[in-house]
C-alpha cells in the first residue's frame, strides 16, 4: 500500500489527478512507491514487464546495449513522460528489449500490470497520457537512426553536446553511450574540438567555448540551424 504522504504527490500528476474514488483506492492498495538511487538499473533486457512507471523525479535512460559491451541512448523519461518500451512490453505481454537506468535519483509509482490496463479502459485521462507520447518517441527514434545512418561520429559529437546544459557534465564514456561509440574514439574526437578551440576539457566536465562554431559542426549542411 501506498504510504499515506506518497497520496497527494502521487496525484499531483495530471494523469491521475481527479481520479473517481473507486480508482483512487485502487491506486492506494495495489500502486507501490518507486524510489532509486543512481545508476542503479530499473529494467534489463530480457527482463519481464510487471508494473508501468510514472515519475515524479529524476531522470531515466533508455539503452540499446550491445554483446560488446556499448550501448546506444534511445530516450530518456522524466517526470510527465511515459516510457513507450514499457507500454509495448505490456500491451504485448513480451520481455524488456532495452535497458532503464536511473540517471540521477528517481522516484515515482510502479502501477502493476492488472491495475495499469484497468486504467487504461476506464480512464481517459490516463489513456491520453500513455499514448500521447507515442508519435513524438517514435520521431525520435526515427531521428536516431537516420543520425546513425546518415550523419558523421564527429557531427553526431557535436549535437550530442549542445544538448546539454553548460558546462557539459559528463564523462567521456558516458558521451561515447549517447551517441553508440567507444570512449577513445569519442575523446579523440573531443580533443580534436579542443585543438580547434570549440571547447575546453576538464576531468568530467566540458566547457564550451564557441557555441556557433560548435553548432556548424554538427550541423555543416544546415546553415539555418547555426543562425
Amino acid at each position: 500500500m501506498l504510504p499515506t504522504d506518497f497520496v497527494p504527490t502521487l496525484l499531483t500528476l495530471p494523469a491521475l489527478a481527479g481520479l473517481p474514488p473507486r480508482l483512487r483506492d485502487l491506486m492506494q492498495t495495489q500502486a507501490q512507491p518507486l524510489r532509486l538511487a543512481a545508476g542503479k538499473t530499473l529494467f534489463d533486457v530480457g527482463a519481464p514487464c510487471a508494473a508501468f512507471v510514472m515519475l515524479d523525479r529524476g531522470s531515466l535512460r533508455i539503452t540499446k546495449p550491445a554483446p560488446s559491451g556499448r550501448e546506444i541512448l534511445l530516450y530518456r523519461v522524466r517526470p510527465g513522460e511515459t516510457c513507450i518500451l514499457t507500454v509495448a512490453c505490456l500491451v504485448s505481454d513480451s520481455a524488456y528489449s532495452a535497458r532503464g537506468t536511473a540517471e540521477t535519483e528517481i522516484s515515482g509509482v510502479a502501477i502493476p500490470r492488472a491495475l495499469f490496463t484497468q486504467l487504461l479502459d476506464e480512464w481517459p485521462a490516463f489513456r491520453e497520457f500513455v499514448f500521447a507520447f507515442f508519435a513524438d518517441r517514435i520521431t525520435e527514434l526515427m531521428q536516431l537512426i537516420e543520425e546513425v545512418a546518415f550523419r558523421t561520429l564527429n557531427e553526431r559529437v557535436a549535437s550530442a553536446l549542445l544538448a546539454h546544459c553548460e558546462p557539459v557534465i559528463i564523462t567521456h564514456q558516458r558521451l561515447a553511450d549517447e551517441v553508440g561509440s567507444v570512449r577513445e574514439v569519442v575523446s579523440r574526437i573531443l580533443k580534436e574540438f579542443e585543438a580547434q578551440g570549440l571547447l575546453r576539457l576538464e576531468r568530467g566536465c566540458i566547457h564550451i567555448l564557441d557555441r556557433e562554431r560548435l553548432m556548424r559542426a554538427a550541423w555543416p549542411h544546415e546553415p539555418s540551424r547555426t543562425r
